[in-house]
């Protein structure tokens, strides 16, 4: 068998979204955990959890979207929008 694009899963801190997919996505989800599951070693694979690896390697992998990145200037980027939020401090 292929070796499959997604590693083991990392179990991070979640941020909940709620999305509605097509069954046969949700199907494939499913097939992908399981066969992932083989390959790794790991435990029965929440197929949820897959979701956002797939996306950030899909996102990694888009060389248009990282070359429309670097074209942004420096003040659009994410962690100067994470740093110009304002404090919750009170002064």
């Amino acid at each position: 068998m292929a070796k499959l694009k997604l590693g083991t899963i990392d179990d991070d801190r979640p941020i909940k979204l709620t999305v509605e997919l097509p069954a046969a996505v949700h199907r494939d989800l499913i097939a992908y955990a399981e066969a992932l599951g083989r390959e790794t070693g790991q435990p029965t694979i929440e197929p949820t959890k897959l979701i956002a690896p797939m996306l950030a390697r899909f996102i990694a992998s888009d060389r248009a979207f990282a070359k429309a990145r670097k074209v942004r200037s420096p003040a659009q980027s994410p962690s100067n929008v994470v740093s110009s939020m304002p404090s919750t401090e009170q002064g």
